[in-house]
């Protein structure tokens, strides 16, 4: 009998557990995508475990100390882009920072606080990767998934740029990719981006939440009014200032900061936590749409 999400005819992915506690969830999501779960082995065991592996890699450092995980998540994030290994890493929202920061090379899928659904997502999405062991999606269906997200984030860098573009006019006539040019004059306060973060949160109370999500552009005003305030912003706050599941936010994230939309600024405090940042071009695009909105008489949304 085929299991409910896998492709009749595909033999199952499998797949290596790094755990620190039981990761039943993850058990789980393997049975339902008919994979196979090759063995189980200590997290400090799974940066090793990378070489000439034939497998997805799960890493599940929910319950780890931090010190531990920010190790084992470096190590084996380095070695499995090395190795080309699907890796999954899975985590509790107390510990996003210490793993993002963690994260050295690769695209590990991340998962935070993970659901049943993201489990199996998770993995269907690991096993198309290249390189996975065997698969149980078509692979070509996976690359025009990652196509719609990168234009979605080409959509959101284009229209901050046409803004800007809007608030000064000679600028058509030298139209040039991206969010050049330094922040104008955009008289804004932090105070007033925090009463549109707040206008956007309401909609939920009246409508019920999940019908207005918009993980990217929450995140870039959270980012635009801390800029403001000159205060700093940890991966888990923005997680949550995005008003959507952490593994949802995390996503998002990646997605931004390949947009060239967020910088990762490391706590000179503690090795094991990152802050996250508008980039310079960015910063400067959220200047210029403040500007462009003020020139059209229009409200900050």
């Amino acid at each position: 009998m085929v299991a409910p999400y896998q492709s009749a005819g595909t033999p199952g992915t499998r797949f290596v557990l790094a755990a620190v506690s039981e990761s039943g969830a993850a058990q789980a999501a393997i049975t339902l995508v008919g994979g196979t779960l090759d063995r189980r082995i200590a997290l400090d065991e799974a940066a090793d475990a990378c070489v000439g592996l034939d497998a997805t890699l799960i890493l599940d450092v929910a319950g780890g100390e931090d010190a531990a995980v920010h190790d084992a998540v470096a190590a084996t994030t380095v070695a499995a882009a090395g190795q080309h290994v699907p890796l999954i890493i899975a985590m509790t929202l107390a510990q996003v920072d210490v793993v993002f920061d963690a994260v050295r090379d690769g695209a590990p899928v991340l998962l935070c606080d993970p659901d049943q659904a993201q489990w199996i997502t998770a993995l269907l999405t690991a096993g198309a990767l290249p390189g996975g062991g065997g698969g149980v999606r078509d692979p070509g269906d996976e690359a025009h998934r990652l196509a719609r997200l990168r234009a979605e984030v080409a959509r959101i860098a284009e229209a901050l740029a046409r803004l800007g573009d809007a608030a000064e006019p000679s600028a058509a006539a030298d139209r040039r990719p991206g969010f050049d040019g330094p922040p104008v004059d955009a008289e804004v306060s932090a105070a007033e981006v925090r009463d549109v973060i707040r206008a956007r949160r309401l909609r939920d109370r009246f409508f019920g939440e999940g019908l207005f999500e918009d993980p990217a552009w929450d995140m870039l005003l959270d980012l635009f009014a801390a800029g403001l305030e000159r205060t700093q912003v940890s991966v888990s706050s923005l997680c949550i200032a995005a008003a959507v599941a952490p593994t949802t936010a995390l996503r998002w994230i990646g997605r931004l900061t390949e947009a060239g939309l967020l910088d990762r600024a490391a706590d000179p405090t503690d090795r094991r936590r990152a802050f996250v940042t508008l980039s310079t071009r960015a910063d400067a695009a959220m200047h210029r749409y403040v500007a462009g909105v003020r020139a059209a008489g229009l409200p900050l949304v």
